[in-house]
């Protein structure tokens, strides 16, 4: 990787002809090679520097490398400080890998939502914004997963009265997890320059193809429910009402999460941090990596969007009804975006909604319980997001040895839901009350209106493709 200006001045050469010797230690640092000798060297070139190179100025940040020497490279001695939603029922797991986020030299700001919990570097729930950088693991395996609702002007009470006919349709009209089309659908996004000219994704257009308008496994999911808008959504013309709705949960399939491990890969090798940080190794946006990560994220993030669009275009077929709106938006992803001082940062979203002011979005619950349409308020204290779900309160192992099939059914009996597919490690008790998530974030979302699923078809167990 050729050094730049900008690369050095990340490590705090902020001025001057820094040659010779600072390249050799702005090489090694970048590099993660040598760690403890370019320290060294460091800190006597910070001694003298007049003996080294001529006319020099060490930032802040080479100061801050040559204390942590005994911590390892990158890391600040403490965390900058970031608001936390619902706290008292966020895990002390995500909280800690909040805090290493946050102790980056490229973090500017971050933010917690109260659906958090912990994952692989970011927490799930996690908003961390960077300066000129991009942490793939700060996105998340998943690229571009996203909600998509689309909302029919369609008298609630056929619902009940069609229920086995939409069942089929959401049978004959979704594939999750390995299934996939016999007859995928084409669509422009296949046809996009970055299949061409990014090796990494050029290998994965076949595959890319076979999976097109089908869902991932695991929490994914494509429902039938009521919509209760309370409030006019007027820039679709929505009156309060009931309507009926259909919601799909997905992301970009084998192309995201092979963009993501690939250029994970690539940002471990060149940005070496400590243990607990290493999932958050990033790319210079400024570098070649650092460039083509950023195309192949929005690319795949381009594919999760048609792959709704293709799931709702079967499904309205099938109805024979237009839709009157849709409404969709997405986490896991980085945005490129501006701070309240005017400078330019990049949001990392991993599993938190965009929520800047007017935005809507959809915050769901879970198979049983409502979720929500929103229109954002614009914190910038939560650097203009809000949760993207209600957030688990077990992981999978966890709620597959303690919750019973009975108890499942009891609750998806209770709650008037079919359910197609699906597994222990989905049921309702496995989330956090997303009544209790969306009371800690009423300052950064308005509620418009509240969606309760009827009709669920996820991938899992066969024991639960019929709730009775």
């Amino acid at each position: 990787m050729a050094l730049r200006g900008s690369h050095l001045k990340r490590i705090g050469f902020v001025q001057g002809k820094a040659i010779g010797v600072a390249l050799e230690i702005a090489g090694t640092a970048l590099k993660g090679v040598a760690v403890k000798e370019a320290l060294k060297l460091f800190g006597k070139v910070i001694e003298d520097p007049s003996a080294y190179v001529d006319d020099v100025t060490f930032g802040p940040l080479a100061l801050e490398l040559l204390k942590q020497k005994s911590t390892g490279p990158f890391l600040r001695e403490s965390s900058h400080d970031y608001p936390v939603y619902g706290r008292e029922h966020i895990e002390s797991g995500a909280l800690a890998q909040m805090d290493v986020a946050m102790k980056l030299p490229i973090a500017v700001a971050g933010a917690l939502m109260p659906d958090a919990h912990q994952g692989y570097g970011l927490p799930i729930g996690g908003v961390l914004a960077t300066a000129n950088a991009v942490i793939p693991y700060g996105v998340g395996v998943d690229i571009g997963c996203r909600m998509c609702m689309t909302i029919y002007n369609f008298p609630a009470e056929k619902l009940v009265s069609r229920r086995d006919q939409l069942k089929k349709l959401l049978i004959d009209s979704t594939r999750f997890g390995r299934e996939a089309f016999e007859k995928p659908k084409d669509h422009p996004v296949l046809e996009r320059k970055e299949f061409s000219e990014l090796a990494v994704v050029r290998k994965l257009r076949d595959r890319a193809r076979e999976q097109i308008g089908s869902s991932g496994g695991g929490n994914h999911f494509v429902e039938f429910g009521l919509l209760e808008v309370v409030n006019p959504v007027e820039e679709h013309g929505l009156l309060p009402g009931q309507y009926l709705a259909l919601l799909s949960h997905s992301g970009s399939r084998a192309l995201g999460a092979n963009v993501a491990r690939h250029y994970t890969e690539i940002a471990m090798k060149s940005c070496v941090l400590p243990p607990e940080a290493k999932h958050l190794a990033w790319l210079d946006l400024n570098a070649e990596e650092g460039q083509e990560y950023w195309l192949a994220m929005n690319l795949a993030g381009d594919y999760a969007s048609a792959c709704h669009h293709q799931i709702h275009e079967r499904i309205s077929n099938g109805l024979g009804e237009m839709p009157v709106a849709m409404i969709e938006n997405h986490h896991n992803f980085a945005w490129k975006e501006t701070d309240r001082d005017g400078n330019e940062i990049i949001v990392h979203r991993k599993g938190a909604t965009p929520a800047a002011k007017g935005v809507l979005g959809i915050i769901p619950g879970s198979m049983a319980t409502p979720g929500f349409l929103v229109r954002g308020k614009g914190m910038a204290e939560s650097i203009n997001s809000a949760s993207h779900g209600a957030g688990r309160t077990m992981s999978r192992a966890q709620a597959r040895r303690t919750i019973l099939p009975g108890q499942m059914r009891k609750v998806l009996k209770q709650a008037g839901v079919d359910l197609i597919g699906s597994g222990l490690d989905e049921a309702p008790m496995a989330y956090k009350d997303i009544d209790q998530v969306m009371e800690y974030q009423k300052d950064l979302v308005e509620v418009l209106g509240s969606f309760m699923p009827k009709i669920v078809r996820m991938c899992g167990d066969d024991r639960f493709k019929e709730a009775d």
